[in-house]
């Protein structure tokens, strides 16, 4: 008997549906529109005569059906992007040497490159972590071939691909305080430091230093145990943390923007496969999350 085939198109469009958690968080992801995404997905229900979801109106699950499916459609669409690219691409393999700021994606980069790892089997990825200032230095004197980090606005440097709003955050059962506010700080140089002095100075409000953190994760250790307030991305709001409102008194903060940046012809066909995976791979869902910035390779030349 010979089944129908299960189509490509279809199978992205059920797996971002599926990591987003919703027909209208996908679009973006597989650059279609709400409607497009759920017909997409009814053509792949018609094709194998099983409901992938249960739909009611509040919430959007995967059926037992929909479960088995979704690992074997990821397999499939790994599968079909790495025969492509062996195809159409050059052979690329070598070591990269990657930086990646402690403000990057932190819950979604093991995975994403776990996955890279597995396309690219011949490129070894050296994986540096640390603070956006201390990588960008670094790479400036020849020790990266790219760095993930976190923009800084007095620069025109590097080529956005995340953006994240910046949260006012404390310990879930945090009171404003009459007295000075105590926050948690990372040393200079500091562009969150730079930002919570400013802010709260223009309004006028008086603060100390309680805490002085070396990572952002120890910054957000600090808040959680109720040593002050702090302001990061809002990705580092753990469940012990809540965010501090305008509502509540506290000054509006910027966007944060990672961009990566690349530079010298040497390490250019490496560097590219790894910027198109991860711009293709970054999962975007709710209003608060940070936002999908489209694929576009040109600055690895600029």
């Amino acid at each position: 008997m010979r089944y129908a085939d299960l189509e490509i198109d279809l199978l992205r469009a059920f797996v971002a549906v599926a990591d987003a958690g919703g027909f209208s968080a996908a679009a973006p992801l597989v650059g279609r529109s709400q409607s497009a995404v759920s017909q997409k997905v009814l053509r792949l229900e018609g094709i194998l005569g099983q409901r992938m979801f249960d739909r009611n109106s509040r919430s959007l699950g995967l059926t037992l059906e929909g479960e088995k499916l979704l690992a074997a459609a990821r397999q499939m669409i790994e599968f079909n992007d790495k025969v492509v690219r062996e195809l159409r691409e050059p052979r690329v393999e070598g070591t990269l040497r990657l930086a990646i700021s402690e403000d990057a994606i932190p819950r979604q980069l093991p995975g994403i490159l776990a996955r890279f790892a597995r396309i690219y089997p011949r490129v070894q990825v050296d994986v540096t972590t640390g603070l956006s200032c201390n990588l960008v230095a670094a790479f400036d004197e020849g020790k990266f071939d790219a760095v993930i980090a976190k923009k800084d606005r007095t620069s025109h440097r590097g080529r956005t691909i995340w953006r994240e709003a910046l949260t006012w955050m404390a310990r879930s059962d945090y009171v404003m305080e009459a007295k000075p506010i105590r926050l948690v700080m990372l040393p200079i140089p500091c562009s969150y430091r730079a930002l919570m002095i400013d802010r709260l100075s223009q309004a006028n409000l008086d603060w100390r230093i309680s805490c002085t953190v070396s990572s952002l994760l120890g910054a957000q250790a600090a808040v959680e145990g109720g040593l002050g307030v702090t302001v990061l991305g809002s990705s580092f709001l753990g469940r012990g943390m809540r965010a501090l409102t305008a509502d509540e008194g506290w000054p509006a903060l910027p966007q944060m923007e990672i961009v990566i940046l690349s530079e010298g012809a040497q390490t250019t066909e490496l560097v590219r496969p790894l910027v198109n995976f991860l711009t293709d791979n970054l999962v975007v869902s709710g209003d608060n999350a940070p936002d999908r910035i489209g694929r576009d390779v040109s600055y690895l030349h600029a």
